[in-house]
């Protein structure tokens, strides 16, 4: 299983929000700037990184600069959400030579253009983000409640050709309160790899999504505030 640490942006600096709220962001700073931030992951040993622009996610403006800035100085893929909501930016992001691109919104309201990027990208390029509330998606800065479950919204994407399935718990993302073990469980019979995102707090918690079969595990404010290191945590999940 890999573990995947997560560098999310604010203004270009590195931030965590608590359940998608920019009022309760967290800045972390004393780390270094963001391209700093990511260096030290790689340096851990971290075989992925992933990028999230909240700024172009919550429509305040991008950081498409640093993205790239952090890209150039890494050896190890990168993949990139946040505001991803047209095939141009899409587009963009692989151009800047981010691995991987996640897509929310535009999955579910433009869904021919997930068809266009399996084209153009190939599967192991694209990556489709479901984040949820109780087990319906939402989009849009998770502010629209899209009516549609998890477990409808993987089956629809699978049978598009999706294979890999970022899932991301609202209630739980940035809050250390353990991860959703429950929604997770519904989707992995599906045909895709699932990585799984929201309230790791503990080594624990990631063994727990390794004995579920997750493909891979998204980290933020647990290793930023300390609650284990990336060492560590890829140490467990290789066991």
């Amino acid at each position: 299983m890999l573990v995947i640490p997560s560098v999310d942006l604010i203004e270009g600096r590195v931030a965590r929000l608590i359940k998608g709220k920019i009022e309760h962001a967290r800045f972390y700073e004393h780390f270094g700037d963001p391209v700093a931030v990511a260096k030290i992951w790689e340096f851990e040993g971290a075989g992925l990184i992933h990028v999230v622009d909240l700024d172009a996610a919550l429509g305040r403006g991008d950081n498409i600069k640093v993205i790239g800035n952090i890209i150039r100085a890494l050896r190890v893929p990168v993949q990139v959400g946040g505001g991803v909501r047209s095939l141009e930016r899409a587009r963009q992001i692989i151009g800047l030579g981010a691995s991987r691109v996640v897509i929310g919104s535009m999955a579910f309201k433009d869904p021919e253009a997930i068809k266009t990027l399996l084209g153009e990208l190939g599967s192991d390029r694209v990556v489709v983000a479901l984040d949820h509330s109780d087990g319906v998606v939402m989009v849009s800065g998770w502010r629209e409640d899209t009516g549609v479950s998890l477990r409808g919204a993987a089956e629809r994407f699978t049978s598009m050709g999706v294979r890999f399935l970022l899932v991301t718990s609202i209630q739980r993302d940035g809050t250390l309160a353990g991860p959703d073990i429950e929604n997770l469980s519904k989707i992995l019979d599906l045909d895709a790899n699932i990585i799984a995102s929201g309230g790791i707090r503990s080594l624990e918690d990631i063994i727990a999504l390794k004995k579920l079969g997750v493909y891979g595990v998204i980290v933020g404010r647990a290793l930023y505030e300390g609650c284990f290191n990336l060492k560590e945590a890829l140490k467990v999940a290789s066991e």
